[in-house]
C-alpha cells in the first residue's frame, strides 16, 4: 500500500506560478512511477504529467509542455510538479497517481494508487 497526499494548491493570476507536492508513504517510493492528473469541473480527469521510477524520462500533456515540469526527490519521498505561466484553463483538482512499474504511464486507470488531489484555481 502507499498513500499520497498532495499539497501546494492555491490561488494564482493568470502567468503566475505554483509548486505542488505529493508526499508518499509506506511502501518503498523509488519503485514506483509516478504522475499528475487534473479534473476542472464538469469534465473528465486528464493526464498533466508522468515520471518513470528513478526520473529518468518524463512525459507531458501538449496542453502544458513548456510550462509545467515534473520531478521526484526519491530520498523524500516526494513528487513535485512545478507550474509557470498559468491560466484560467489550468483551474482543477490536481491529483497524484502511484504505479508499481518502472516506466512512464500516462492513463489514468492504469495506476494503483490516488492522492485526495489539491484544488488550483487561476484567475484572469
Amino acid at each position: 500500500q502507499v498513500q499520497l497526499v498532495e499539497s501546494g494548491g492555491g490561488l494564482v493570476q493568470a502567468g503566475g506560478s505554483l509548486r505542488l507536492s505529493c508526499a508518499a508513504s509506506g511502501r518503498t517510493f523509488s519503485i514506483y512511477a509516478m504522475g499528475w492528473f487534473r479534473q476542472a469541473p464538469g469534465k473528465e480527469r486528464e493526464f498533466v504529467a508522468a515520471i518513470t521510477w528513478r526520473g529518468g524520462m518524463t512525459y507531458y500533456a501538449d496542453s502544458v509542455k513548456g510550462r509545467f515540469t515534473i520531478s521526484r526527490d526519491n530520498a523524500k519521498s516526494t513528487l513535485y510538479l512545478q507550474m509557470n505561466n498559468l491560466k484560467p484553463e489550468d483551474t482543477a483538482v490536481y491529483y497524484c497517481a502511484a504505479k508499481n512499474t518502472i516506466v512512464y504511464i500516462t492513463t489514468s486507470n492504469l495506476y494503483d494508487y490516488w492522492g485526495q488531489g489539491t484544488q488550483v484555481t487561476v484567475s484572469s
